[in-house]
């Protein structure tokens, strides 16, 4: 497996959000988790999200997935990126377990992509962090600095930027990181055939956020109490909108946000929502409790699905919630489930002070029966 060298605490807080940085061999020695026939062969799926970004005589072409023939490529100046590869491939998974000092909600997806000599997909830049692991082959990347930038679409489904004055200019080798932060530009192409590993930060903005609190009210019918003025005076200005009646209406709103469990509820239900399909896999059989320990016996290991989203917040201790939906944590369960949120592997020793509760041995056989965790030979599939 691949091992970070990394003071993660020291990069925090040094670069975290706040400048563009180099880590070379922090990912030293790198094993690509994923061969590029491997990656091809992902893009050919219709549930997976693939683009091929092209550069021709000038000019950009951008196509979605799925792909199924390359043959009217040439050698060079193309690139195919897949997102979210940590749902599909468990070694990809992996790559993030050495950043799980940041917070699971904050994650997004793995992007991977394979580019052949002068593949990239042109100036751009992205709001929100991305640590690019360079894996086989070489990259030179050009980072510029954090400045007003007009984005134009330079072809349907990519956007760029004009070119920029570098701050960083580098090749990066294999287990090479570069981080950079939100609204930072940045522009790479292979030098060589090459692999790369991005890992994604996710940053709602207010819009995603209003809209989908809006979307929940409706649907929780939550959100009715009306606005009241019992000690309201008379005016000469019927047109007039006073600051205090503002700040009453801003009031009524906020009250909502301001419960507690309400926005805990809604937070929970938006935040552990997967933003890609996720790989669940019809299982064969339907684990009951007395197959559990023998299972975990046999195998030692239950591995969490990439990209599941498992959270839990202090406003609501009997709760949590796994991939859009909210779950009633049984009695005596709490601890159970924070290790099953915060973890993305168990074993039988860390499941042992749980199985002698048959509630709760049910309530892990309920998890892997919804393909949220599976056997350690299921991996090897």
């Amino acid at each position: 497996m691949n091992q970070l060298n990394l003071d993660l605490a020291a990069f925090m807080r040094d670069y975290w959000q706040k400048k563009p940085t180099v880590l070379r061999g922090a990912y030293a020695p790198f094993t690509d988790p994923v061969t590029p026939d491997e990656l091809a062969g992902l893009a050919t799926e219709e549930q997976v999200e693939s683009r091929l970004v092209t550069f021709t005589d000038g000019k950009w072409k951008a196509e979605h997935g799925p792909f199924d023939d390359y043959s009217q490529l040439g050698e060079s100046h193309w690139a195919l990126l897949v997102q979210a590869t940590d749902h599909w491939i468990k070694p990809v998974a992996d790559l993030i377990t050495p950043f799980r000092g940041l917070p699971n909600w904050r994650i997004d997806d793995v992007m991977i992509s394979y580019s052949v000599p002068g593949g990239g997909v042109g100036p751009h830049v992205d709001q929100y962090d991305v640590f690019i692991i360079q894996g086989a082959g070489s990259r030179r990347w050009r980072v510029g600095a954090n400045i007003p930038t007009e984005q134009f679409v330079e072809t349907p489904g990519l956007l760029h930027v004009d070119q920029f004055e570098p701050i960083i200019d580098v090749e990066l080798q294999s287990g090479d990181i570069l981080y950079i932060p939100p609204g930072f530009p940045h522009d790479g192409y292979a030098i060589t055939e090459a692999m790369s590993y991005s890992i994604g930060y996710r940053a709602p903005n207010q819009q995603d956020l209003f809209s989908s609190f809006a979307d929940f009210l409706l649907q929780e019918d939550a959100g009715q109490v009306r606005y009241t003025d019992s000690e309201r005076e008379l005016t000469t200005e019927p047109g007039l909108v006073t600051a205090t009646d503002v700040c009453a209406l801003r009031d009524l709103m906020q009250s909502l946000m301001h419960d507690e469990k309400l926005f805990s509820k809604w937070l929970g239900t938006y935040l552990s929502q997967a933003k890609h399909e996720l790989n669940i896999l019809p299982q064969e059989w339907d684990l009951i409790p007395d197959e559990l320990i023998p299972a975990l016996e046999a195998e030692d290991e239950l591995y969490r699905l990439g990209g599941l989203r498992c959270l839990y917040f202090p406003a609501l201790p009997d709760h949590c919630f796994v991939n859009g939906e909210q779950l009633q944590i049984p009695e005596g369960g709490q601890e159970l489930a924070h290790l099953m949120c915060n973890s993305t592997t168990l074993t039988l020793n860390e499941l042992q002070p749980y199985i002698d509760n048959p509630v709760l041995v049910d309530w892990i056989c309920y998890w892997f029966n919804q393909g949220y965790w599976y056997l350690a030979s299921d991996a090897e599939e």
